[in-house]
């Protein structure tokens, strides 16, 4: 079960510890975040030399020149029409094995694997919180967006870290270098702190910059999902890395995003950290998934 501590101490963010003066969520299962991966290197290590580095950054390059305000408006009013395909979650899943992501550092096998893994680690620590378990092995869906018959996307519009359009960049944003080439920011409208939002506005009504999280977010409300904020939370702003881990654009945050952050940062342990070799039996853990699907979501979902 969740446990709940009120203490000051120190908790990891992931990169730097952070002074916890709160009540904090804390992990049931002591999941150990190791400090390198099942591939030799540190996790998200975008500075190492090697031809996978230089790929990801090129990648990064690409994506900050051209995820601007109105393309990000131009794809949400796009596929949030929902009229793509029709086909359950489970087989969703299953098409997601053609894709791999080009911007991780970390991973290069199909992505099912992923789901899977951090979903049943999630589940060892957190066996009561189903609905985190959902969210971890779906979390990462709207990757399809790199196939044909979703419109072939190219990879800078549906993986990477993710980040608000319509403010200033901020610059703990990953290879911030290369939004000086993004028209937003010499456009006054967009390159001051807050842009269009406001101060406590909240993170439903910022937009971020386009990719598979905001549109599994899409599917997920679109196809009116009983999961709880939290879980639509994670799943649009698991990439907003400058946030969970950074702390920045806070200034944006309202509430209950405060709240879901807490959970995010939570479930970011275990999608970041329990990348590995380790093969998952997808067809002995596959029934509780499946009833889980059914339990949050409909038979068949518009995409």
């Amino acid at each position: 079960m969740t446990i709940i501590i009120e203490q000051p101490g120190i908790i990891e963010d992931g990169e730097k510890k952070v002074q916890n003066n709160e009540k904090e969520l804390v992990l049931d299962g002591g999941f150990a975040m190791p400090h390198a991966n099942a591939f030799g290197h540190n996790f998200r290590d975008y500075d190492a030399q090697s031809a996978r580095q230089e790929g990801v950054e090129n990648f990064y390059r690409t994506n900050h020149i051209y995820q601007t305000y109105d393309f990000v408006k131009k794809m949400r009013e796009e596929y949030g029409k929902l009229n793509k395909v029709e086909m359950s979650i489970w087989e969703c899943c299953e098409l997601l094995n053609e894709v791999v992501d080009e911007s991780d550092p970390d991973l290069d096998e199909p992505q099912i694997e992923h789901l899977l893994q951090t979903a049943e680690a999630i589940r060892k620590d957190y066996p009561n919180e189903d609905w985190l378990h959902l969210t971890a092995l779906i979390h990462d869906l709207g990757k399809v967006l790199n196939l044909p018959s979703f419109g072939e996307l190219p990879q800078w519009a549906v993986v990477g870290d993710t980040f608000p359009v319509g403010c200033a960049f901020d610059e703990s944003i990953v290879h911030h270098k290369y939004f000086k080439e993004n028209p937003d920011s010499t456009n006054p409208a967009y390159n001051t702190k807050y842009g269009v939002y406001s101060e406590g506005c909240g993170l439903d009504d910022v937009m971020m910059s386009w990719g598979h999280d905001d549109y599994m977010y899409l599917v997920a409300k679109g196809n009116k999902t009983t999961l709880p904020s939290a879980g639509l939370f994670i799943i649009r702003f698991h990439s907003f890395y400058a946030l969970h881990r950074s702390g920045a654009y806070k200034h944006l945050m309202n509430e209950e995003d405060g709240q879901n952050l807490k959970w995010l940062q939570i479930f970011n342990k275990y999608d970041l950290y329990s990348k590995s070799k380790v093969r998952i039996d997808v067809e002995k853990v596959k029934p509780y998934y499946l009833s889980l699907i059914d339990k949050y979501f409909p038979a068949k979902l518009r995409w």
